[in-house]
């Protein structure tokens, strides 16, 4: 072996096939065994000097702290730019970034880069189709000012969702650039534009600045309070375009006693009769109204119903019926039938009741029983498991049980498990993935149940899956061997039968 170190001061050279070393101008020759011992004593001087060297390199680097957002790192680099620093440390930035010292300045040693993200946000303005923008604002308005839109007293303006003020802050960036980085805050923005209101026939028309979509959030925006009877025209879920006149015209506000309450309206009736009328309030006998039906309806006018009669209220309850479900030993399992109809049950209630000039003066029961008892609903279900023997090509085989089910299939590479946890390839109950293991809804077939599957063969029921519920069975086999099933397929639960309180016998119940 032959090993050389060179640099302008040094140059050794060592070959055990030779009889001398070279140490720069020195020569010693092998000769005797002293010599060859000053030769070797060389080694570690040289090592020293590598040493040396390496140290020399190391403590060229440059180091810095970089402060980007929520995280602080330190970085190592022989660049001597701020700029060249970051693209070797991988660290991404954008043009609306505030970077301290700037990308073209130099780097100093232990110094510190800090670098302020600019914000993602959304925007939308007027209902025209949202931008993203990158900034440095703090606020909405300041954002919406860089884009030419000074925000107005009456202008609408949300952040997130919320409606907000101008001044209000923007939520704060993460300060990490991702490829799938959100936007900060989505801000919506609605100019405020002229309509004019005319609240009442005959008044002045008043000229506001809404940000309302429709007429109502505009009136409502403006204080004005409306009722439903009261006529706006154009409608309220009208639009609101520039210079739109918006005209209300006021119903008159009335109150009516009828069968001992008041019920305050609102109304464009002109007399009491069509008032009435209006509210569905219909005169029998010897009813009648005070002011008489004749008369004109003005603001604030009171009218009261008076009744002379006596009735008989009858009120009947549905008493509802029960729905039980009850267990057939004669019947095989897996067959239901209803055992007896049901019907509600009927609770009458009779009262009389006794108005006096429309004032209800007395109410008493005279009757309160049932007139009918209800009768409960009732399913039975069979519970008789019985043995059958099925002809297979692997043999006759004993079940207890046919299920039809929905099939697919899958193996270890086709699970959805990735291949470098340690559970590939490994089924629920621990065992190798392999065919002959089958996945399945242990509310339907209980795990470590066997199972004959036609054209596929038995099966252990020993896995599970988040797509296998209900009628649903997953047939396992290997990498090498996957044939693809979904088909419906009847699916034989074999012999041994469970014990009776492990059987559901009312599958998907």
């Amino acid at each position: 072996m032959k090993r050389k170190t060179s640099n302008s001061d040094l140059n050794v050279d060592l070959d055990p096939s030779s009889d001398s070393a070279t140490f720069g101008q020195i020569s010693i020759k092998r000769n005797g065994t002293r010599r060859a011992r000053s030769a070797w004593l060389a080694v570690p001087f040289v090592l020293g000097l590598l040493s040396l060297l390496t140290a020399g390199y190391l403590g060229t680097f440059t180091s810095a702290t970089l402060v980007d957002g929520n995280r602080t790192i330190t970085i190592r680099t022989h660049q001597n730019s701020v700029g060249a620093a970051l693209r070797e440390a991988g660290i991404q930035t954008l043009p609306e970034d505030i970077i301290s010292p700037a990308l073209d300045q130099p780097l100093n040693h232990n110094g510190q880069i800090k670098i302020q993200r600019a914000k993602l946000v959304r925007i939308q303005v007027d209902g025209q189709e949202p931008k993203l923008v990158r900034t440095q604002r703090i606020t909405g308005a300041d954002i919406l000012a860089d884009l030419g839109l000074p925000i107005g007293v009456n202008d609408f303006l949300t952040v997130k969702g919320s409606i907000a003020a101008a001044s209000s802050p923007l939520p704060s960036t993460s300060g990490n650039l991702t490829s799938f980085e959100k936007p900060a805050a989505e801000v919506f923005f609605r100019k405020a534009i002229p309509i004019s209101i005319i609240d009442r026939a005959g008044a002045a028309p008043i000229v506001v600045s809404t940000s309302a979509k429709t007429v109502g959030e505009a009136l409502m925006q403006a204080g004005h309070l409306l009722y439903l009877a009261d006529r706006i025209t154009p409608p309220s879920n009208a639009l609101v375009i520039p210079n739109l006149q918006v005209t209300i015209e006021r119903a008159k506000p009335v109150s009516v006693v009828v069968d001992g309450r008041r019920i305050r309206t609102r109304t464009h009736q002109a007399n009491v009769g069509q008032l009435l009328a209006e509210m569905n309030i219909v005169l029998f006998d010897q009813d009648y109204a005070r002011p008489s039906l004749d008369t004109n309806v003005t603001a604030e006018t009171e009218v009261r119903v008076v009744r002379v009669t006596h009735e008989i209220e009858v009120q009947q309850d549905y008493i509802p019926f029960e729905t039980r479900w009850e267990p057939d030993p004669a019947t095989e399992i897996d067959n239901e039938f209803v055992g007896q109809e049901g019907s509600p049950g009927v609770r009458e209630i009779r009262t009389l009741v006794s108005y006096e000039d429309g004032n209800e003066v007395k109410r008493e029961v005279v009757a309160d029983f049932q007139a009918r008892d209800s009768q409960p609903k009732v399913y039975k279900y069979g519970t008789n498991v019985v043995l059958r023997t099925l002809n297979t090509p692997n043999g006759p085989m004993t079940y207890w049980r046919k299920i039809r089910m929905l099939a697919t299939s899958y193996s270890a590479s086709t699970a959805g498990v990735s291949r470098s946890v340690a559970w590939y390839g490994k089924v629920r109950c621990g065992m190798d993935m392999r065919r002959g293991i089958v996945a399945v809804d242990p509310n339907v077939v209980s795990l470590n149940t066997m199972v004959y599957v036609p054209e596929y063969g038995v099966g252990h029921a020993c896995d599970t899956g988040s797509a296998i519920n209900g009628n649903r069975i997953d047939l396992g086999y290997g990498d090498d061997d996957l044939q693809l099933w979904y088909r419906w397929t009847d699916v034989y639960l074999l012999a041994p039968v469970p014990p009776a309180g492990d059987i559901d016998y009312r599958l998907g119940k």
